[in-house]
């Protein structure tokens, strides 16, 4: 067949593109196809440890998911290895491993640093304090996630809010609660804040281990514990042990999880890898909230068919918590200056907002 002169015409463009290409200081096309961001940045291989199994339900499931999260997101280019507790570190010397590089990175909630910075325990969980929506506008528009890294960055570390679960419940009592003279004396087993509380209304506040605290309600070392959401309690078998539980969980209406980083091992990573990093934490505090609000109607059905009570705190205990609460609020303000700063900063922020929840949200249904 004979050429036509259009044909021949890109014949020859076809050979003449490519050396103009070379000519002006490019490579060709096909030389400068340009490697996706995952591609160009240094494989990553840490260690993380867990204050939680990774089998607790929600607690321990959120951390062992967001390294999982996180492999997949950077082309499996960021290994997370997540350890149980107790294999790299004591769950309570996870702040200390991580901070000097034993260990790049750990899964917790800030109250447990208690002894480290008083005012973390502000970034764990509140006594009357925001439910999880409220709680999490303060982190990040109200000024609160400035408040939280400035803390951890002095101790060497980079603190992610990693995590976010729905109102826990007051915890598992042998005998009932009456009055607010009955925490008199009281073996329990609180976290936090809330144990503050019972103690300036008389209790005996002890912070056990989640894994021993069936044992210690069935040996009698303790009269009574809280420990989490009515899903998670259920699934630890607490209901065999205590036939009193109650609700709200004053001392924790929502309670945020971390992922804590070496502040050196962060800033080796590429803005990149960081930005997937916090992409995963988002992800992450979407689902296990989604997830703990969906569980505990069922967990509380199951629980009541176990034979146990399931009380509500009457209006005068809970106003005489609440202002045991304010006097320990008072006090750690008074003697710690980070602890007042971010008191006062989520104080100012729930004062503005309440303008909005008032009014934004039906407290109940109008049918009620």
């Amino acid at each position: 067949m004979k050429a036509t002169a259009f044909s021949i015409f890109l014949k020859r463009l076809v050979l003449i593109i490519p050396a103009l290409t070379v000519a002006c200081g490019q490579q060709p096309e096909t030389d400068s196809v340009p490697k996706q961001p995952e591609e160009a940045d240094t494989p990553v291989t840490w260690r993380l440890s867990s204050t939680y199994p990774s089998t607790l339900l929600i607690i321990g499931t959120m951390g062992k998911r967001v390294t999982e999260k996180i492999h997949s997101l950077s082309g499996e280019r960021i290994d997370l290895a997540f350890y149980e507790p107790g294999v790299l570190a004591p769950p309570f010397e996870t702040f200390d491993a991580v901070s000097y590089g034993a260990i790049e990175a750990g899964w917790s909630t800030s109250g447990y640093w208690a002894g480290k910075e008083p005012a973390l325990q502000l970034f764990s969980s509140v006594p009357f304090g925001p439910a999880a929506p409220e709680y999490l506008a303060w982190y990040d528009h109200g000024g609160g996630r400035a408040l939280f890294e400035r803390i951890y960055h002095r101790h060497n570390i980079h603190g992610i809010i990693c995590g976010l679960s729905p109102p826990e419940a007051s915890g598992w009592f042998k005998r009932e609660i009456t009055g607010i003279e009955d925490f008199q004396g009281l073996k329990i087993r609180f976290f936090g804040l809330g144990g503050k509380v019972l103690e300036k209304v008389g209790a005996a506040p002890q912070l056990i281990a989640g894994g021993e605290i069936y044992q210690a309600l069935e040996l009698g070392t303790i009269d009574a514990s809280e420990y989490a959401m009515p899903a998670v309690d259920y699934r630890m078998g607490l209901h065999e042990v205590a036939k009193h539980y109650y609700l709200p969980g004053w001392h924790q209406q929502s309670t945020f999880f971390e992922l804590i980083i070496n502040l050196d091992a962060w800033n080796g990573l590429s803005p990149h890898q960081q930005s997937l990093i916090e992409a995963a934490c988002s992800a992450n505090i979407r689902e296990g909230l989604s997830e703990g609000e969906a569980l505990q109607t069922e967990a509380m059905s199951k629980i009541a068919a176990a034979g146990v009570t399931i009380h509500t705190w009457s209006p005068e205990i809970l106003q005489s918590l609440e202002t045991a609460w304010m006097q320990v609020a008072d006090e750690l303000a008074e003697d710690d200056a980070t602890f007042a700063e971010v008191w006062a900063s989520l104080q100012a922020f729930r004062e503005t907002y309440r303008g909005w929840f008032d009014r934004g949200y039906l407290r109940r249904s109008v049918r009620d």
